[in-house]
């Protein structure tokens, strides 16, 4: 996978464009108006937890066998990538829930409480203002979801006979998870306020991954955060707690593009709406779990998986 800094990217699509002024990237219509182009570069970034990367790759081999130019920037939160998309950064694998309750927490026009709405289309029109606001545009909704989730050891739950996460209401726990999970309502906030839980600390070892599951394992952390996908929590002794009081917005898989780019590139909508309805929230736990357990490269499944459907 080719990965080299957004500056960098900029400063060849900037020559690209130059270099091709007049050219398909400048082609005329028959009303002598500017033609959307297909083909260039397109800058993809994602989270790098390896469902985020999985997706990543999906995106970059079909916008390659489209005749683009993919570069990839995988980063540790959100926010990282949010800071230049749009505008650096020109397509991102999203989630619906978390791009809409990103902006509506960070933007002038948002209210900075959590839009709920169990259904992701709900959630995507209650955030279609602050959407439109920063210039991005969200493709078709997939069915595939992915929420969040916190697991313990199956060991500790019998022990502590919980099951779901209100029984952890007046416990303190230490809370392995992503680095952006501090204050935010689906993650620790959300367990402090909503549940009751005292979270002591967040150790800020990332999402669904080995670093959080050995930590829990070896009991330097109570509870782990992970994806409802989650293929591999029952091989390595771990198990969810239901998040019985549902804070979790719903987390839909859906291309988030540039405006200004998919206006030039109206041909990637295809492309990748193509991707989210072959995908279902069953397929994601199994390519999930292909990378946690077999240890497979998300590129690999990637290929695998869209040579399968047809789609490469």
């Amino acid at each position: 996978m080719v990965r080299r800094s957004l500056a960098a990217v900029v400063s060849a699509a900037a020559l690209t464009l130059t270099a091709c002024a007049g050219d398909d990237l400048a082609a005329e219509g028959d009303d002598g108006s500017a033609e959307p182009s297909g083909g260039g570069p397109v800058t993809i970034a994602s989270q790098s937890f390896p469902e985020a990367a999985l997706m990543a790759s999906m995106y970059e081999l079909l916008l390659a066998d489209a005749g683009y130019e993919p570069t990839v920037q995988l980063v540790d939160s959100r926010d990282a990538y949010m800071a230049t998309f749009p505008g650096d950064v020109d397509v991102v694998p999203e989630y619906v829930g978390g791009i809409v309750n990103f902006l509506n927490s960070t933007s002038d026009q948002g209210s900075g409480d959590q839009l709920t709405a169990g259904d992701g289309q709900e959630l995507a029109d209650a955030g279609a203002d602050l959407l439109d606001e920063a210039g991005i545009e969200l493709l078709e909704l997939s069915e595939a979801t992915d929420t969040n989730a916190y697991f313990v050891t199956i060991e500790r739950a019998e022990e502590e006979g919980w099951e779901v996460l209100s029984d952890l209401e007046g416990e303190s726990v230490v809370l392995a998870a992503a680095p952006d999970c501090e204050g935010r309502l689906d993650c620790e906030a959300g367990l402090r306020d909503e549940y009751g839980i005292d979270i002591t600390k967040v150790l800020p070892l990332g999402y669904a991954g080995d670093q959080t599951y050995q930590s829990v394992l070896d009991g330097e952390s109570d509870l782990g955060q992970t994806s409802t996908t989650d293929g591999t929590l029952e091989s390595l002794g771990l198990v969810v707690l239901d998040d019985d009081q549902e804070i979790q917005p719903a987390q839909n898989l859906v291309p988030a593009v540039s405006e200004d780019f998919l206006e030039q590139n109206e041909g990637v909508a295809d492309i990748l709406n193509e991707l989210m309805a072959a995908l279902d929230t069953d397929t994601l736990t199994e390519l999930n779990g292909r990378m946690a357990v077999d240890r497979e490269k998300p590129e690999d499944v990637a290929r695998d998986f869209l040579e399968s459907e047809g789609l490469l």
